[in-house]
């Protein structure tokens, strides 16, 4: 197997109450690792096959595209979060936030109602140009900034199994309670390694 369920850094029951232990075991244990045991079955064989992740998202299309993106998108997710983190970002990044939308809260406000409205399933992103230029994108299903020459920095899930079990129905207050367990740290080294 040549792509692996990725690790969490964090125990489990960790992100609790904003992400439970049973939604990290269905989501993780079971979504993410049908997506890298998927993914590795479709590239045996293929052009794809000794490929780095991020290019076979960018190179691929059908049921490729499709496993390689959220492989790619719950690897980014998953390592995004830590418990008693929070707070805002600060140096390069949030300097890169204030310029593009005035403030931190505008930022959060505008990317909670753009993850909020996209519809059916998806991916809502911060992103990042090479030159370091921020904006947020979205996608539905299995979408990835990658495709578009940008650099992901904080992606917000929004297909259901990444919540119903916690929120119900309630995408706008899964959200916003994201923002308690960020770990802008990571967020930032990703900014710093674009």
């Amino acid at each position: 197997m040549k792509f692996e369920l990725v690790k969490l850094p964090y125990a489990p029951n960790a992100l609790e109450p904003v992400i439970s232990e049973k939604t990290i075991g269905l989501h993780h244990g079971k979504h993410l690792q049908t997506y890298v045991n998927n993914l590795n079955k479709l590239i045996e064989g293929t052009e794809f096959a000794e490929m780095e992740l991020v290019d076979i998202v960018k190179k691929s299309e059908g049921g490729i595209f499709n496993n390689a993106g959220q492989t790619l998108n719950h690897n980014l997710y998953f390592t995004q979060f830590a418990p008693n983190k929070g707070g805002e970002p600060t140096g390069d990044l949030l300097k890169a936030i204030e310029t593009k939308w005035g403030s931190f809260a505008e930022f959060k406000k505008q990317f909670e109602a753009d993850a909020t409205g996209l519809f059916g399933a998806g991916w809502a992103w911060l992103a990042t140009d090479k030159d370091g230029n921020l904006s947020i994108t979205k996608y539905s299903n299995a979408g990835n900034p990658v495709v578009d020459g940008l650099t992901p920095l904080f992606g917000a899930d929004v297909w259901e199994h990444a919540y119903y079990v916690d929120f119900e129905n309630r995408r706008a207050e899964h959200l916003a309670k994201l923002w308690d367990i960020t770990n802008w740290d990571e967020i930032a080294n990703r900014y710093t390694n674009r």
